[in-house]
């Protein structure tokens, strides 16, 4: 099985994130795309970041109705701090008979060459990336790279922390959450 790789820290998860894994999953060559919920670092002190397993909690209900889109705490056990090229690692180690892809934004491809091992995380892997509206360039080496697919997804101008600050400011956003999400967000009186 082919599967897409969607790190983030899903603080919380959103329509955006959904519409682009969801469009991976249905129109690449992916089978599924697995939400790997980056864990909060306890080297940082970030008191917006929402614990683990309630971030694993929202990103498990806006997912559940789709067969193709899956939550993981993979990093949730590992060693911290922890890189992508070591994840990888242990998932291969876990289900050696899946193939693991990174999916990334056209922004996150910019920073790529400054990755810890990245020239054996595009040896080993390939990267589906989505388009962002970002400033900066892409390192030519990246240019026309057999392992670097670009995928003509939705661009999706939402993040996690617009979101955090309109539910700050008592803002109506439920439109933008999974009706599942936004249940839970509003019922713990989170982010307000």
């Amino acid at each position: 099985m082919k599967i897409g790789l969607y790190f983030g820290t899903f603080n919380p998860i959103h329509i955006g994130h959904l519409v682009i894994a969801n469009h991976m999953a249905e129109f690449s060559d992916l089978d599924q795309v697995w939400f790997v919920i980056t864990p909060h670092s306890p080297f940082k002190k970030k008191s917006s970041l929402l614990d683990d397993h309630h971030r694993y909690e929202m990103v498990y209900r806006a997912t559940e109705a789709y067969d193709k889109l899956k939550p993981s705490n993979i990093e949730f056990k590992l060693p911290q701090p922890n890189y992508t090229v070591n994840t990888l690692a242990h998932l291969y180690e876990k289900y050696p008979k899946h193939t693991f892809s990174l999916i990334m934004g056209e922004d996150n491809l910019k920073g790529f060459h400054k990755w810890k091992n990245y020239q054996a995380i595009l040896e080993h892997h390939d990267i589906y990336v989505y388009p962002r509206i970002s400033k900066g360039t892409i390192e030519t080496h990246f240019d026309g790279h057999e392992k670097i697919n670009r995928v003509e997804a939705p661009i999706m101008e939402l993040s996690s922390t617009f979101i955090r600050d309109s539910i700050k400011a008592g803002k109506n956003i439920k439109p933008m959450l999974p009706e599942n999400v936004w249940e839970y967000l509003d019922e713990m009186n989170f982010y307000k």
